[in-house]
Formats: structure tokens, C-alpha cells, sequence
């Protein structure tokens, strides 16, 4: 009953999983889920030129080929229409939350062990402005109703002058105007997002709302801003750290995160959410071994595709399943901590029976442990490039020098070329 409950679970959750994709296909929200929609797109417009090369020929190919382009045009704007959608609804959650941190009470665990709550005149202000803010954005309100809002809103501002309550204080009373001359709802969207986004930028302003001097990331000393500056080699503008993304094994700084995304979209059209939700797994599960593991932690998900796809084929060395939902990368000796020179990729079935033998080496034989060690060797060779897993093999491990056989193919893949651009690179003497 046990063994029956814990596959009933296993199912339960592949459901689960195969749901929230589908759901995220569906209706994308965020980057993640669009990265999932462009990279269904690409296997899509592939099969279709698989296809049509395998049928077609001559003119009545290239005639196919132009017509799937420009279905393919067709379904990428209308993804970008559903980005745009995205993006609005996006905005309006992160002001909403930005409001409500500001006018969130003060809050801590009292003597007694139960929390207090206490209104600082500076989250009183942040609080009006928050409700001031809300009923701007009110609709199908009387000209009454919205003349009393817009007086209140004047009222607000006035507090201060500078140039941004003028401008405020300008439109609201050009709106006005256009109320009592009886303008049409339609007319005023445009003036009404106008004093709305001047208002919420006037929220965000630490001088006219303290609170917010505690959620936005403005650095005390502007000369700041000048360091950690680097220059992107797509876009060609000089841009703060923050706006690259760097790999585990990246020497030099090459295109920033928008640059990157562009050619993904365009291009590349890669997912790894399949290879996230990998990695968090093994971080779980090494965690439960609280024997202090350190590398898995270092990785990636780009690394762990490349360990998963081109080091152990995307696929189970003992059954050659391939659905990477069902897969895991678990310890192949279980008394060492896991790294890409000490894993396995199996199924979870198999990874929980795996994970009962103290010897390996002896319950599956020598030919399957030679398979294991050449990957084993082939992730020594790639990691060691990181910088901070050159330091720990330097101090932790000693140099390997196993010539890889001439029928290493066929060690490695079982006869099957599983990627055709994978190079078994020599292992040179110190290489570790």
C-alpha cells in the first residue's frame, strides 16, 4: 500500500504539472510562461519545414515554406498582442502592491509572542495617498463624484510647489473645465491616465511620501550610479550591472538581459522551466542530507540542461526514458555530496531504488559503471571552467587522466548519436 500510495502521488503530481503547463500556454503572464509559448512555437514551425522539405520540392516547397513564415508572423504578433496584456495587467498589480506596502502598518511580535500593529503618521499619508490613488482610477462615477475627487486630489498636491503639483494641478483643472463643458467619458481617458500617472509618480516621491524612501531602490549617493557600468555589445549602451545576466562559467561581459531576451524570442526560443523545477528537486533533495552539499547550489539551470542534455543525453541511462518531467539527477555514490562528477540521471522510480545500494559499483557491474564514469569524466572536464568549482576541485580533488576509447559513442549513447554536435573532448594530463 505504500509503494502503491507514493506512485498514486508521483501521478498526482505529473497531473498537476501537465496542467499548470497548459495552463501556462494558455494564458501567459510572465517571462517564464512566454519563453514556454516561444519554445512550443519553435518545435512547431520546425516540424512544419521537416515536413515540407520531406515532401515537397522545387517551387511548390518554397511556396510552402513563405506560407508557414508567414504563419509564423502571424502567431508571433499574436504573442507579443498577449505580451502587451500581460505587461498592463503586470503593472497594475506592482503598483497596487507598492501601494500597499506604503500603507502597511508597522508591525513585530510583542512580549506576550503576539504581533502588534501600530499607524506611524508617515503610514497615515502613505494611506490617504493610497485611497486618493484608487478613487482616481474609479469608473462610471457622476460629474459630481468626480468633480469632489479631482478637489481633493487639488488639495492634496498643493501642499507642495514644485513643477510636478503645478502640472497636476493643471490638468485636474483643464479636466474640470471639460466636465462642465459636458465632454464625453471617452474623450478624458487620455487627460484622466495623464494626472494618474503624475499623481502615482508623485506617491513615489520621498519627499511628499516618507514611506516610500523604504521600497525604492534609490542609492543615497548619486555618484553610485556611476560604478559597476558596462557596455553591451547587442544594444551598444552602457548599462548598470544589474541588467546582465552572467553564467556560472561566463569570463566576459557580453549583451544585457533585453538584449538577450530579443534573440531568444527570435532565435534561440529555449524553455527552462522543465530544467528549473529540476534543479529546485535535487536542491531539496540535498538539503535533506544536511551533510553540508555545496555545488548544486552553484549551478544553473543552463548548467543543468547541459549536464542532463549533452553529458547523459536527456534521457535514462538504465531505461533511455526521456520525458524530463519523470527524470532527476540523484548521487551516484549517496555517502558523497552531489556534483556533476558524482550523479546519475534516472527516473524517480529508479533514483529511489538507487538511492538503497551503499556500493554501486558492485550491483550494477563493470560495463554500466564504465558508462558512468566516461560522463562522470566529461563533467569534470566542462565544470572545471567555473571558477568557483575550479577552487573546490583544486582543493578537493586529484587529477584524472582516463583516456576516453575509440568507441566512445557507443559507450556513452548505446550506438545512438543523441546529439550531433556533442565533442568528446581529450583529457588532458592536469586538466581537473
Amino acid at each position: 500500500s505504500v509503494l502503491s500510495s507514493g506512485i498514486n502521488a508521483e501521478y498526482g503530481e505529473k497531473e498537476r504539472r501537465l496542467k499548470e503547463e497548459y495552463q501556462r500556454r494558455m494564458q501567459p503572464l510572465g517571462k517564464e510562461d512566454f519563453d514556454l509559448v516561444y519554445h512550443a512555437l519553435e518545435l512547431w514551425r520546425r516540424e512544419e519545414v521537416e515536413n515540407i522539405n520531406a515532401t515537397k520540392s522545387g517551387p511548390e516547397r518554397k511556396a510552402a515554406l513563405a506560407g508557414l513564415m508567414d504563419e509564423e508572423t502571424q502567431l508571433i504578433a499574436s504573442i507579443q498582442r498577449h505580451k502587451l496584456i500581460a505587461k498592463s495587467e503586470l503593472g497594475r498589480k506592482n503598483k497596487k502592491g507598492f501601494l500597499d506596502k506604503c500603507a502597511a502598518p508597522k508591525e513585530w511580535i510583542g512580549f506576550d509572542g503576539m504581533p502588534t500593529k501600530m499607524d506611524t503618521p508617515y503610514t497615515m499619508r502613505a494611506k490617504d495617498l493610497k485611497m486618493t490613488y484608487e478613487s482616481l482610477d474609479k469608473r462610471y462615477l457622476t460629474r459630481e463624484e468626480r468633480l469632489d475627487i479631482l478637489l481633493q486630489l487639488k488639495l492634496t498636491v498643493k501642499e507642495h510647489d514644485c513643477k510636478l503639483t503645478k502640472d497636476i494641478v493643471e490638468l485636474i483643472d483643464r479636466e474640470a473645465d471639460l466636465l462642465m463643458r459636458g465632454t464625453k467619458e471617452k474623450n478624458l481617458e487620455g487627460l484622466r491616465q495623464r494626472i494618474s500617472t503624475l499623481f502615482l509618480q508623485y506617491i513615489k516621491t520621498p519627499l511628499f511620501n516618507p514611506e516610500a524612501a523604504n521600497l525604492l531602490k534609490v542609492p543615497e549617493d548619486p555618484s553610485s550610479l556611476r560604478k559597476n557600468i558596462y557596455y553591451c555589445r547587442g544594444c551598444g549602451n552602457y548599462l548598470p550591472s544589474t541588467d546582465f545576466e552572467l553564467t556560472t562559467n561566463a569570463r566576459t561581459i557580453g549583451r544585457c538581459r533585453k538584449c538577450k531576451d530579443l534573440d531568444g524570442e527570435g532565435r534561440l526560443r529555449e524553455d527552462f522551466s522543465r530544467y528549473r523545477s529540476l534543479l529546485q528537486s535535487i536542491r531539496s533533495t540535498e538539503e535533506s542530507y544536511s551533510d553540508e552539499s555545496r555545488i548544486i547550489f552553484l549551478l544553473t539551470e543552463a548548467d543543468l540542461r547541459y549536464l542532463a542534455e549533452n553529458i547523459w543525453g536527456a534521457q535514462s541511462v538504465l531505461s533511455q526514458w526521456e520525458d524530463t518531467y519523470d527524470l532527476t539527477l540523484v548521487r551516484w555514490n549517496k555517502r558523497k555530496e552531489w556534483s556533476p562528477w558524482n550523479c546519475i540521471l534516472l527516473t524517480n522510480e529508479e533514483a529511489r531504488a538507487h538511492s538503497k545500494l551503499s556500493k554501486p559499483e558492485e550491483a550494477y557491474g563493470s560495463v554500466f559503471t564504465q558508462k558512468v564514469k566516461y560522463r562522470h569524466i566529461l563533467g569534470k572536464q566542462h565544470f572545471a571552467s567555473m571558477p568557483k568549482l575550479a577552487d573546490y576541485m583544486n582543493r578537493n580533488l586529484k587529477s584524472v587522466n582516463m583516456p576516453l576509447p575509440s568507441n566512445a559513442d557507443k559507450v556513452m549513447f548505446g550506438g545512438r548519436k543523441k546529439d550531433d554536435g556533442l565533442s568528446l573532448p581529450p583529457l588532458a594530463e592536469g586538466a581537473m
